[in-house]
């Protein structure tokens, strides 16, 4: 399935540069010692400024799926109907990602189930992060 990846800004570009290395991270304010996703310039929780990444375990837990059928998204058009999800971080249920669920058939995701993150290369090399049954 073509992936639709995001152009890095300065903000997530540390985020990016980690998932190249087979690594999930999520921004830290280390004022609260709090995780954040997605980066921000300033803690959500206590407004500091003092922020880096930090490697999270990449297990995480269906917190909803959607079907998509109808995306007007031209590269994703031959792919219909595939799953959106949005995971929940084990390591802070703050923390959601979204996903495509590779290998999870379309309308047999299940809401609540566990899934591991997976680095799945790109036909120029890089890594997208995306989630999956363990």
């Amino acid at each position: 399935m073509p992936k639709v990846i995001p152009v890095a800004d300065e903000l997530s570009k540390p985020f990016w540069d980690a998932v190249q290395e087979k690594k999930l991270t999520a921004q830290h304010c280390t004022g609260c010692d709090r995780l954040q996703f997605p980066p921000r310039p300033a803690c959500q929780h206590c407004g500091g400024t003092t922020l880096d990444w930090k490697e999270v375990a990449g297990k995480g837990h269906v917190l909803t799926v959607g079907i998509i059928e109808d995306s007007h998204m031209p590269v994703r058009a031959a792919d219909q109907p595939f799953n959106l999800s949005v995971v929940t971080l084990d390591d802070d249920p703050r923390i959601n990602y979204y996903s495509n669920l590779p290998g999870i058939p379309v309308r047999q995701a299940v809401v609540g189930e566990p899934v591991v993150v997976t680095f799945e290369e790109l036909p120029d090399g890089s890594f997208i992060h995306e989630w999956t049954r363990p």
